[in-house]
């Protein structure tokens, strides 16, 4: 059974074990954020806050906070079993080449249509709703670094719809929040959320925004998911669910959302209007730098009766958004391999915040397979964010940091094997001479063949001989171990 929403989830994790409701008295400005940090450092549970001072409303974080977590989450054993069954729709054994073919592809269609959003009349995020002066003012939104330019709402679902095709999307981008009634809109140049901004701007009119807070697990990873454009986020959760997300209609704006979250705001972005927004203490481990951005204006709030504040603490790895990352890599890379069958594995490491390194192994056809795979990689979607990509033979585990660095350490001629391409980078990435565009680097840590240019004899890698392997194996406990 799909959890129903968010409160469905928290009650599974206390019954493992894995929340913790603290109820002494804690400020949301900056305590929270050093509790949380430290907790999800040492691997620890999910945190209730119950006594927020000045606030009503409780606070929760380290909702993906470990791989059992996210697992819980997204109610799977493995994590790569979601990118096996999402290619099971997408790539079926066979191609329906015939009528008879056809009908036998119809019932995985139904299927995957059955998970489709569905819109109903109402539901819980209506229990209350505030037209007539909404105010943020009752959130406990937190303030999480000491340099942070204000309180930031940080793990919403920002819903929007393009101005021309009417398509949904969903994205996480966070929001400052200026007073009662106005936050920044944390839109990168490269998201589609900015995209369906620049187009509503070029109608000259307010784009309408809805944002949820708290919606069940599968709705929040959905919205950190990298889909492409056009690719409905809510489909996404129903296919993770099993069963579709029931979405309901807003009060004041053209927009729905799910009907079981939290909280709802609901608003608009002036096509001109922007604000400072910044510093942000950000997944980085930095803090990213104060700049312009556009601006959300509230219009109305509706929530359930005694709402819960969901959070997300970014910082230094490792962070929670680690966890939601390799659960991204993992499902992904199926579709991935799609593309390039030549991938085996991939693992994008937390150090690197996941967009700035990529490490693929590879079974290696022909000379200049790895340096293909590093201008294939940098072509696809937000793996053109990638500052370092290194790719290994198939017989590497990209699992082991220690594997990779010696094998990148030794095998390597840096004239030969490091590939230099200039191209769009990050907004947060803060070491590039100009913002959104620098360099890249890929090194071929493959074993080199002559066609390469290497003309000596490549060395084998050290192995003991199977038979003394095994001859060990059966004397191991007789040697006192």
């Amino acid at each position: 059974m799909a959890y129903q929403d968010l409160r469905d989830y928290l009650r599974t994790l206390e019954s493992k074990g894995l929340l913790k409701r603290i109820k002494t008295e804690v400020s949301a400005d900056l305590e929270i954020t050093e509790i949380s940090d430290r907790v999800v450092k040492a691997g620890g549970p999910t945190l209730l806050f119950e006594n927020v001072r000045g606030y009503q409303m409780p606070v929760v974080t380290n909702l993906m906070g470990t791989l059992e977590h996210m697992k819980l989450a997204l109610q799977v054993d493995d994590l790569d079993d979601i990118g096996r069954q999402m290619l099971e729709f997408l790539q079926p054994p066979e191609l329906p080449t015939g009528f008879i073919d056809k009908l036998k592809a119809l019932p995985k269609l139904a299927q995957l249509s059955s998970f489709l959003p569905k819109i109903v009349r109402t539901g819980p995020c209506k229990e209350v709703v505030i037209k007539d002066k909404p105010s943020l003012a009752a959130l406990p939104v937190l303030k999480c670094w000491p340099q942070d330019g204000g309180p930031f709402i940080t793990l919403p679902l920002v819903f929007t719809k393009d101005p021309e095709t009417g398509r949904r999307n969903v994205g996480m981008y966070r929001m400052q929040v200026y007073d009662e009634i106005t936050t920044g809109m944390h839109w990168h140049m490269h998201k589609d959320g900015a995209e369906n901004h620049r187009k509503q701007k070029r109608q000259n009119k307010p784009l309408e925004v809805a944002v949820a807070l708290g919606a069940d697990p599968a709705c929040i990873f959905s919205a950190v998911a990298p889909l492409p454009p056009g690719i409905d986020e809510m489909l996404l959760a129903g296919f993770l669910r099993k069963e579709p997300v029931e979405l309901v209609k807003c009060e004041t704006v053209d927009i729905e959302v799910p009907a079981r979250a939290e909280i709802i705001l609901e608003g608009y972005v002036d096509p001109e209007e922007t604000r400072l927004e910044g510093p942000f203490g950000d997944h980085t481990g930095y803090y990213s730098l104060a700049d312009y951005y556009p601006v959300f204006h509230l219009t109305c709030i509706t929530h359930r009766k005694n709402p819960i504040y969901p959070a997300t603490i970014v910082g230094k790895p490792p962070i929670e958004d680690n966890f939601i990352g390799k659960a991204i890599e993992r499902t992904f890379l199926p579709l991935l391999k799609l593309q390039l069958p030549e991938i085996v594995d991939m693992n994008m490491p937390p150090e690197g915040v996941f967009h700035n390194c990529v490490i693929v192994s590879i079974k290696k056809r022909y000379p200049g397979h790895a340096k293909k795979v590093m201008s294939a990689l940098w072509g696809m979607g937000q793996m053109m964010f990638a500052k370092l990509i290194i790719v290994v033979d198939d017989h590497v585990n990209v699992q082991n940091p220690s594997e990779v660095a010696w094998r990148v350490f030794n095998n390597i001629d840096p004239r030969r094997d490091v590939m230099m391409v200039d191209g769009p980078l990050d907004a947060l990435d803060h070491s590039s001479p100009m913002p959104f565009y620098g360099s890249k680097m890929g090194i071929d840590a493959t074993k080199k063949w002559p066609a390469e240019g290497h003309n000596r004899e490549w060395p084998d890698d050290i192995e003991m001989s199977e038979e003394i392997k095994s001859l060990v194996d059966r004397k191991w406990q007789s040697y006192g171990f």
